[in-house]
């Protein structure tokens, strides 16, 4: 059966058994993507299915709460953000086990009112996903929250400052992200965030020396530079 606008839970989750493909499976591991669940179903063909059911926020949670990898993809893409309570995002926070799922989500939740109390609550907990979605959803909101004034992302850098010694992969990672996003975003955001990454490559710690290492390469790349040298406010 075609998924459509009417399709359940049950509906859905058959369908996408029913196109388990185990090659991407063993691929996806190889990028690091948590697969114990995983019906190896792309992304580009999660988001056609997603266009086909539409938004449906209390289906969404239930396919949340189906523990799937692809379900849980397909369950981000169709949540209603407007809809989304504190409790539905601290459920989905405490299920955080793969970064693809984290940075997925992050784009959702960058659309919540309170995004930004929100990334600093994820950036103070300890858990490695969590504090990961932190920085993501400030990677995302660069690209995608167009109207967000400069200032919000300026702000963030102390945030960045403050967790630049997490050793752990997928934070420092994030970190670095996030950093780099800022600086990409505009003339105003590049100098600010391109004398942070100075100040982390300076740093006496291994980490952070990473993180600032790694952003002043894109961040004073001529792609770069030439991108903002030809920005409205150059």
């Amino acid at each position: 059966m075609t998924p459509g606008p009417q399709s359940t839970t049950k509906d859905l989750i058959a369908h996408l058994k029913s196109v388990r493909d185990d090659q991407q499976v063993r691929t996806m591991a190889r990028f690091a993507i948590a697969t114990e669940t995983a019906l190896g179903i792309s992304n580009p063909t999660l988001q056609k299915i997603a266009r086909q059911i539409g938004k449906n926020h209390s289906r969404a949670l239930e396919l949340w709460q189906s523990g799937m990898r692809d379900a849980r993809m397909l369950a981000i893409y169709t949540a209603d953000p407007g809809k989304m309570t504190s409790s539905d995002v601290q459920s989905w926070a405490a299920d955080f086990n793969s970064w693809e799922i984290v940075d997925a989500a992050a784009d959702l939740l960058t659309e919540l009112p309170d995004w930004q109390g929100l990334v600093a609550h994820f950036a103070d907990d300890d858990r490695e996903y969590v504090r990961r979605a932190a920085f993501a959803m400030i990677a995302g909101a660069c690209v995608h929250n167009k109207s967000e004034p400069d200032a919000t992302f300026l702000a963030f850098l102390a945030l960045i400052e403050r967790h630049r010694g997490d050793p752990r992969n997928f934070v420092k990672k994030s970190v670095n992200w996030a950093l780099r996003n800022i600086g990409k975003r505009n003339l105003a955001c590049h100098g600010p965030a391109l004398a942070c990454a100075e100040r982390l490559a300076e740093s006496g710690d291994k980490t952070a020396r990473w993180i600032g290492r790694e952003a002043i390469k894109e961040l004073t790349s001529e792609k770069i530079l030439a991108r903002h040298r030809k920005s409205p406010a150059a």
